[in-house]
């Protein structure tokens, strides 16, 4: 016998489903000539399959009770391949488990779509926790690299301490991101690693990592900012030394803690990188992204890197599980030029930006550097003040 108040409740939780996921969505009014957001979240915990979260047998859940529930879907890595664009999600569960997912997409800025299973992924240890924020490199050599943080319980804790733990690079290697090698874990001299990153290409014959050496699972301490690192093989990737080439400053968006975000963009004038940077605030810790641009010959020379931050966290970007927080780790280059950001909101959801290379590319080369004191802020100022003056006056005459 077919229970009917059954039936009804289960079609109605897909219809909402499906109108989420089918929801247009619509460019935000504001302008600023580099970038523009798209008004709703592209993933969220919402979008997760009904299939994960519901038993819809009614012989063993007569009440359709939520049987596994997700809290959050967010910091994603991205890639482009037959042409969809997909997205690795970081989902988090009730149970405050994090693991990845695929959403695939036709059009980059709407209509994502989980794969029914999540990505199966075992641990290389029976001491791996959680794992999370996978970026994705379609490198050279064929393959496309997933790393990711690979968190464990720090094992010289303290009996009664729960909540000290190490961070490691995990990686992993895929040709359709439906079957993963997971390979053992980077070797690097830093007792944490967070916020790795493989560059797209082979550097003097070998795999380049950005990496971001830290003391602490949460402090960097002496950890001084983005490292530049060289690996014979990602098979087992082992780095003997990692140069800092975009260090913490006093005083900036990038004062506590700062890490690579996606792979970068290869341009003309030099590879193209996004960043988030962290900095201490009455509130806590506050997560902006940030640009800036390395040399084509040698990817560990910063080249132009423009003052404050590329985004930060408005309206509801700044409310969540750990709010004020914009993170990214994934972002896609169509072959027009067209670029999505793909980017997290306070732990909770992921959103999307679009610009194009050429915007970006002007942007990083032509924006003004930080004087690092105030004074030298307002000197840019005026000097931009003089210029446009300058240029209004010459084009009333000509006008004239």
């Amino acid at each position: 016998m077919i229970n009917n108040e059954f039936e009804i409740t289960m079609k109605q939780l897909q219809n909402k489903h499906e109108a989420l996921i089918n929801r247009e969505n619509i460019l935000e009014d504001h302008y600023n000539g580099i970038y523009n957001r798209y008004q709703y979240p592209v993933l969220t915990e919402a979008h997760t399959p009904l299939l994960w979260r519901y038993d819809f047998n009614p012989a063993t859940n007569p009440l359709l009770l939520e049987r596994v529930g997700i809290n959050a879907a967010f910091n994603a890595g991205a890639i482009s391949l037959n042409g969809k664009i997909y997205l690795m999600a970081r989902v988090e569960g009730l149970d405050r488990k994090s693991f990845f997912a695929v959403a695939e997409s036709d059009n980059g800025v709407q209509g994502f779509r989980f794969w029914n299973y999540p990505v199966w992924m075992p641990p290389v240890d029976e001491l791996e926790t959680n794992i999370y924020d996978m970026r994705l490199t379609q490198h050279e050599d064929g393959w496309i690299y997933g790393l990711f943080c690979a968190e464990r319980k720090d094992p010289n804790a303290a009996p009664h301490d729960t909540s000290s733990a190490i961070a490691k690079c995990g990686i992993a290697r895929t040709k359709d991101l439906k079957t993963w090698e997971r390979l053992p874990d980077l070797k690097t001299r830093s007792s944490q690693q967070r916020n790795v990153v493989l560059h797209p290409e082979f550097v003097n014959g070998k795999y380049a990592l950005y990496t971001r050496p830290q003391d602490g699972f949460i402090d960097a301490g002496s950890g001084g900012g983005i490292a530049w690192a060289l690996t014979d093989s990602m098979e087992n990737a082992v780095t003997e030394e990692e140069k800092i080439m975009d260090e913490r400053v006093y005083h900036t968006i990038k004062e506590a803690k700062n890490g690579q975000g996606p792979a970068p963009f290869k341009t003309p004038y030099g590879w193209l990188h996004l960043a988030h940077g962290v900095r201490h605030c009455a509130a806590g810790l506050r997560y902006v992204l940030y640009m800036f641009m390395t040399d084509l010959e040698d990817p560990s020379k910063i080249t132009h890197r423009p003052a404050g931050y590329f985004m930060a966290p408005q309206g509801e970007e700044r409310v969540g599980d750990v709010s004020n927080v914009l993170f990214t780790n994934g972002w896609v280059k169509q072959p027009d030029g067209t670029v999505y950001i793909y980017y997290g909101s306070s732990d909770t959801r992921l959103h999307v930006a679009v610009s194009t290379i050429d915007r970006l590319t002007d942007y990083v080369l032509n924006s003004p550097e930080d004087g690092l004191t105030s004074f030298n802020s307002v000197k840019t100022i005026y000097k931009l003040v003089d210029k446009n003056l300058e240029y209004l006056k010459n084009k009333e005459k000509i006008l004239s």
